[in-house]
């Protein structure tokens, strides 16, 4: 399956909420403008978001004399592109070595992702380096070396409860000693309060910033696409906490709800960076804001 079908497939659930709207060759009007806006809505493009995109289509559309579904439909597109367009999405990796730092409540497919990552890096020739600094929940350094075999890429762990900066600092030495490429770093998903957790993703970024001041340095928030406005609400704090450069959203093929990737990317104004759109190792694709838009309507 190329690129493209992956993601038409892993979306749609969230598609087909659209295929009748769009089908035939009708004359649009309001009623077809307001059950737009409803299903724009139900797709969690979020109530503000989705009227503000049907204001602006209406606008579009009458200066275009844009009069069927069809063509309203490629209208949509390019206001639905143009907000995820808020960044480069590709990953800066330049400076070696480079640290991806993934972060993210837990449950959201956080050690997945990072498995699936590292496959896609080493398949481009790069030698990756895993470091388990989510130390706090047990068997997540067993979970992440099932990953790492997976993936034929290195694994940087300690005991049980140690301290995750002090792993990371260990990953780093270690990287450097081997000639690492980039260094994936999963971390805790949840601490006591949110005063820890900011202090222990402030302390791993304080031992990266001094071992690697020059190396280029990645900071991903993974949400689950499953929960919709949820997601948005843990990326505003985790935006807050910990200076998010990209977004990772999983398990898109298991939702009606794929508009929360537009309205991740309006309300934070980061880019999203990749998709998850299966279980398979090669199921987290790099994210396209035309092709997703055209997969998702």
């Amino acid at each position: 399956m190329g690129f493209f079908e992956k993601i038409k497939s892993g979306l749609a659930k969230t598609r087909n909420a659209f295929t009748g709207l769009f089908a035939g060759e009708y004359e649009v009007d309001e009623e077809f403008y307001d059950e737009l806006e409803e299903r724009l809505i139900l797709s969690d493009l979020g109530v503000e978001l989705a009227t503000r995109a049907v204001e602006r289509l209406r606008t579009d559309a009458y200066e275009k004399m844009l009069t069927t579904p069809s063509k309203v439909r490629g209208a949509l597109a390019d206001i639905l592109a143009e907000t995820l367009n808020v960044g480069d999405p590709a990953l800066k990796l330049a400076k070696k070595p480079a640290v991806i730092l993934v972060i993210g409540v837990n449950g959201v497919g956080k050690t997945t992702t990072i498995g699936k990552l590292a496959n896609q890096l080493a398949g481009e020739g790069k030698r990756v380096l895993l470091c388990a600094a989510d130390t706090f929940r047990a068997a997540a350094a067993d979970q992440l070396e099932i990953w790492a075999n997976r993936a034929g890429v290195e694994l940087i762990r300690q005991h049980e409860g140690a301290d995750p900066a002090s792993v990371v600092y260990d990953g780093i030495s270690a990287a450097k000693a081997r000639g690492v490429d980039v260094i994936i770093c999963d971390t805790a998903g949840r601490l006591h309060n949110k005063a820890n957790l900011m202090n222990e993703l402030g302390k791993i970024s304080r031992v990266i910033d001094r071992e690697l001041p020059e190396s280029s340095k990645e900071v991903l928030l993974v949400l689950d696409a499953t929960t919709g406005q949820n997601g948005l609400i843990q990326a505003k704090q985790f935006k807050q906490i910990a200076g998010v450069t990209g977004i990772v959203l999983t398990k898109l093929d298991g939702t009606a709800k794929g508009g929360i990737v537009v309205a991740v990317a309006d309300e934070l104004q980061i880019p999203v960076k990749y998709i998850g759109v299966g279980e398979g190792i090669d199921d987290l694709m790099p994210f396209n804001a035309r092709e997703f838009v055209e997969a998702l309507i």
